[in-house]
């Protein structure tokens, strides 16, 4: 049920409680998206599976804003679905219900069949009549009686759609109950795990190059900014360090410690292998080159959700692709944190508590 829905993104609405503009004005840009997305979903079919994905996001993150619009109103998002059903273009169609309240359940669909193009377009007319000061209900009933004609035009399934945004929405903005984080290496034994604790050394020598010590022992190779512009990237290990201390998942740290999974040949050969470890030095490049336009996130308190989902696609196929978005965004966060105190300190511990997810910085010891 709707009212299921609304209890399920509680707390995801982040925008002002009482402003409705930054809520008209992304409802308003979600149609829009809604109309690319299907049509290239109808349009290219099988070809391209991927619209089709597209089409069901554009159509939950508009269900969200309009949920975020009609509390911000005053209205049910229940009640306007409901009466919106209640026109005279839709049947209802009584069906098996697994609600555990009652038995029957009733479906509404378009009584006639139902033109993307023409339903596209309706959608974009009642979106912008719903950008006045105050939409009356009847506009949002409207609303939603095209979204619906659009969405059945699309041939997607609206309970898809509800469940992939409940999905996104609590995966982008809620913290995850420890609980039920995964812990890739639990079933392994210790010499396969990533440590649970452990403290890694990193010092600058003159030459400029760092170096890393784990257990007194030097691991990995020495390391310089390899730019002209030096922007401490030489520093960089602290973000695989980082994800292996809150994501449980580092295929780049397994290799400088030698602990990869190998009594079981395909963790190792497609968890630990070099290909995860290219995708994760490939995507901390990237993190990195995106963290520097923003002075490496100081200052910030979240990670715009664009970059959050593109990280979402670099680790698809791989098991830290398990881990929520909200998760990465806390990874990135405390590892630019304690980078930031490395670079200026030219040096530190980096210290990791895999059981708490966390991880700190201690300075060096003063030399004697």
């Amino acid at each position: 049920m709707l009212r299921d829905y609304v209890a399920a993104i509680d707390g995801t609405d982040v925008l002002g409680s009482n402003d409705l503009e930054p809520v008209l004005l992304g409802l308003y840009g979600e149609v829009g998206g809604i109309m690319s997305a299907a049509k290239k979903h109808v349009r290219e079919g099988a070809a391209f599976p991927g619209f089709r994905k597209a089409a069901e996001e554009e159509f939950g993150d508009t269900l969200w804003y309009f949920a975020a619009l009609c509390q911000r109103l005053g209205f049910s998002l229940e009640d306007i679905f409901t009466e919106a059903s209640r026109a005279s273009a839709y049947k209802h169609v009584a069906a098996a219900s697994d609600y555990s309240h009652g038995a029957m359940a009733q479906i509404i669909l378009p009584k006639e069949s139902v033109q993307l193009d023409s339903a596209l377009f309706e959608l974009g007319r009642a979106a912008t009549a719903l950008l006045g000061a105050a939409p009356a209900k009847e506009d949002l009933i409207r609303f939603v009686g095209h979204y619906l004609e659009a969405l059945h035009g699309a041939e997607l399934n609206f309970s898809t759609v509800v469940r992939a945004n409940i999905r996104k929405t609590r995966g982008a903005f809620l913290l995850p109950e420890p609980s039920s984080l995964p812990d890739f290496d639990k079933d392994f034994e210790a010499e396969e795990q990533l440590p649970r604790r452990f403290r890694i050394k990193v010092s600058q020598r003159a030459s400029g190059r760092t170096y890393l010590q784990w257990n007194d022992v030097f691991i990995g190779d020495p390391l310089t900014d390899n730019i002209a512009d030096r922007d401490g990237y030489r520093f960089h290990d602290v973000f695989h360090f980082a994800h292996a201390a809150i994501l449980h998942w580092s295929p780049v740290m397994r290799a400088l410690i030698k602990q990869k999974r190998k009594s079981k040949r395909d963790y190792d050969e497609e968890q630990d292998s070099g290909r995860a470890i290219v995708v994760e030095e490939g995507l901390t490049a990237w993190i990195f080159s995106r963290a520097k336009e923003l002075n490496f996130f100081e200052n910030q308190s979240r990670i715009s959700f664009g970059v959050l989902k593109t990280i979402g696609d670099f680790v698809a196929g791989y098991e830290v692709a398990e881990c929520p978005p909200k998760l990465w965004e806390r990874a990135i966060l405390d590892g630019y944190a304690i980078f930031r105190q490395m670079r200026d300190a030219q040096g530190g511990w980096i210290v990791g508590d895999r059981e708490a997810r966390t991880i700190s910085y201690e300075p060096l010891e003063e030399p004697v």
